[in-house]
């Protein structure tokens, strides 16, 4: 690793994103503003207006449009970004489907917050974890610092697999609170990131006619195409690894790929848990161990592609406990995923921070403390 000119400055999450995408030079932003995600567009906008950046910046009437657009972008070459949350993402829904089985390079912020009734603009997952199906790779940062390298790897990764890229930030914990970063210099960056180049597949050329998105003459033309889509996310998931690693020699920091451990080593049960929360659920795992109790913890970074042979790893433990900001029917959505690599006997399964309410470290280590001793009668717990 080379000795790098970076600066050192405060920055909050959502001015993260924005230098972020600064310096991965994007030809085409297109958003519609929605709490808490507003002030990244503010920003990408002011660094247009002022030149520090050379984008086309769209102004669009709704977030449909708003993808349309960076869809339309990434079809034609372009490097291409939006940002939205909650709502907004849900009105995107149908653009969202068209951009992953287009196999559309796009990177989207997603700054969590909670889904009405009743109105909410406080941090859930439901938002971000709503589209773990529809072929896009989602991530989930813990820090600001992450939250902008994963953004600028997120532009490797989508235009290396040929996936569209969710990178999830939590509203307001992350979005709107300010830490110390670094942010590497640009000529670092456009090494990492060289300019999309004009002769790759999948992109539509003036006077080179293809058909998009039309009927098939065959539908296994279409079933190939699908398979093929679930190929390219599988692969994503090598170079996760690979991109994360080629980015921490620029920089000097690296988090482990698809998922980061902590204190996993000689531990008899872990704690599974993705996003800015997990800071607080480390602070427990140290409390516990000084306790005695032998606990270490698993951090999702990447919810799509699943990272389940590192999840399996964790076979060995006692008891895995999976702490999820989200809530469905059927219990939380991160509880369910990691139950399907290690069976539901293994897993409690703890629904917490709900609608934005806050759940510190000594709720998660009291949490951790009865789930380990057998005390939560359910499989899924509601706190």
């Amino acid at each position: 690793m080379r000795t790098l000119a970076v600066l050192k400055t405060a920055l909050t999450g959502n001015y993260a994103v924005a230098h972020a995408v600064r310096l991965a030079k994007p030809h085409v932003i297109a958003a519609y503003p929605i709490t808490p995600q507003t002030t990244i567009v503010e920003k990408l906008s002011e660094f247009v207006a002022k030149g520090e950046l050379k984008a086309s910046f769209v102004n669009v009437e709704s977030e449909f449009s708003a993808l349309a657009v960076v869809y339309g972008a990434a079809m034609a070459g372009a490097r291409a970004f939006t940002a939205t949350s909650s709502h907004g993402l849900f009105y995107m829904y149908e653009m969202l489907w068209w951009a992953a089985g287009s196999r559309a390079p796009i990177v989207m912020a997603v700054v969590t917050r909670t889904l009405g009734p009743p109105w909410n603009i406080h941090d859930e997952h439901n938002d971000i974890l709503a589209i773990r199906d529809s072929g896009w790779a989602v991530a989930m940062a813990s820090n600001v610092q992450e939250v902008l390298d994963l953004t600028i790897q997120a532009f490797k990764l989508a235009e290396s697999a040929y996936i569209p890229v969710a990178v999830g930030l939590d509203g307001f914990v992350l979005s709107h609170t300010v830490e110390t970063i670094e942010l590497p210099p640009q000529e670092a960056v456009d090494e990492f990131l060289p300019p999309r180049r004009p002769d790759l597949p999948l992109r539509l050329r003036p006077g080179e006619p293809i058909t998009m998105g039309n009927i098939p003459s065959d539908d296994r033309l279409h079933a190939e195409h699908l398979k093929n889509i679930y190929r390219a996310s599988q692969e994503a998931k090598k170079l996760v690894k690979s991109i994360d690693a080629e980015y921490g020699k620029l920089v000097g920091r690296e988090y482990g790929g698809m998922v980061e451990g902590f204190e996993l080593e000689g531990a008899r049960y872990a704690v599974v848990c993705m996003g800015a929360w997990c800071g607080d659920a480390k602070e427990a795992v140290r409390s516990l161990r000084r306790e005695g109790v032998p606990v270490g913890l698993m951090r999702i970074r990447f919810v799509r592609p699943f990272p389940d042979e590192e999840v399996a790893e964790l076979s060995g433990m006692d008891r895995v406990v999976v702490f999820d900001r989200d809530i469905t029917p059927a219990g939380g959505i991160l509880g369910r995923e990691v139950a399907s690599v290690l069976g539901r006997d293994k897993v409690v399964n703890v629904l917490a921070g709900l609608a934005g309410v806050d759940f510190k470290a000594d709720e998660f280590r009291k949490a951790v403390k009865h789930a380990v001793e057998g005390e939560y009668a359910d499989r899924v717990v509601l706190l």
